[in-house]
């Protein structure tokens, strides 16, 4: 069966600019630039996860490349593949083909989190892009622009991407579930939705299809979905470390990332907002060591060793306050 008749993500997922959700800023410079393909300069898609980034850089090839956007579109994920090799070899050999069919106008690299490339890989990028465009563009997507250096920042035009509102996904979810055949939805249960994806439409609708999976969504099938116990775990592990015992709180961290599968992104995500519920010595100085460390695996450090020290920095504020 394909993907997009299991995946409800991949199933309702905009083919053009007009299917969006929100972004509406964003849609009318797009669609400017669009209609004079030939100038389209070198896109930088900037913003949180599931704000539409991906979707719309797939939108824009469909729409400049048309019926061959998938022969000339070489789409990457520079998390997955980071360094220097990554740009010489996959990067560079598509881009340096001129070659293409009429009413094509060139070739298009897709490069998805971008700013988790190497360091010494951007500058690389740079310069292939220096060098093909005449006939080669690139779309980079990222969760923070700063992760890229600012001779491949100037060289795009930048597109911020705003966290969606809870009216937005709530009425693309409602489609969904109508679409879907779901009954006797609540509002509450959208609700509930958006409070535990906080504007990530990607993941709301994968969510929501998990949360219908036993046939009856509700407030309580969500929580259990969304991993409020998740939440939960790593309230405990932030309070067992502010009291002071770093070795428990690194043996939850652990269990948590390795068994459960917790990205550390998110570790961090509900860190923070566990933060406000518990007692802490120095509030100030725990929003800035997560602060730090998020930079840190922004940058690309080894996400366990960080959370670790993390870990460690938080349980020494007991002993400060002490």
């Amino acid at each position: 069966m394909p993907l997009e008749d299991l995946m409800w993500v991949e199933k309702y997922r905009p083919t053009s600019l007009a299917e969006l959700v929100d972004q509406s800023t964003i849609k009318q410079r797009l669609e400017a630039l669009i209609q004079k393909k030939q100038q389209l300069p070198h896109l930088l898609f900037a913003g949180p996860p599931g704000s539409g980034k991906t979707t719309t850089a797939m939108i824009v090839a469909m729409q400049i490349l048309g019926d061959y956007w998938r022969d000339y579109t070489l789409s990457l994920n520079a998390s997955d593949e980071r360094g220097l090799e990554m740009v010489r070899d996959k990067i560079k050999t598509f881009a340096r083909y001129s070659d293409r069919r009429e009413g094509v106008p060139f070739r298009l690299i897709i490069l998805d989190e971008a700013d988790e490339m190497a360091p010494l890989a951007q500058p690389a990028l740079r310069r292939i892009m220096e060098e093909t465009a005449a006939y080669t563009r690139f779309i980079l997507i990222a969760n923070y622009s700063s992760g890229i250096i600012e001779a491949i920042q100037s060289r795009c035009a930048i597109f911020r991407f705003q966290r969606l509102d809870e009216a937005s996904v709530t009425e693309h979810l409602k489609a969904i579930a109508r679409k879907e055949k779901l009954k006797h939805v609540g509002d509450s249960v959208f609700a509930a939705i958006y409070e535990a994806t906080q504007g990530d439409l990607r993941q709301a609708i994968n969510l929501m299809q998990a949360a219908s999976a036993s046939g009856e969504m509700t407030t309580e099938s969500v929580k259990t979905v969304t991993g409020a116990t998740v939440k939960a775990r790593v309230s405990d592990i932030l309070s067992t470390a502010i009291g002071g015992d770093f070795d428990a709180a690194r043996t939850k961290m652990i269990e948590l990332t390795r068994v459960y599968g917790i990205p550390e992104r998110d570790f961090l995500k509900f860190a923070n907002e566990a933060l406000g519920s518990l007692d802490v010595p120095d509030m100030a100085e725990a929003i800035s060591i997560l602060a730090e460390y998020d930079f840190r695996l922004v940058q690309g450090s080894q996400p366990e060793l960080q959370l670790t020290a993390m870990l460690a920095q938080l349980s020494s504020l007991k002993r400060k306050g002490d």
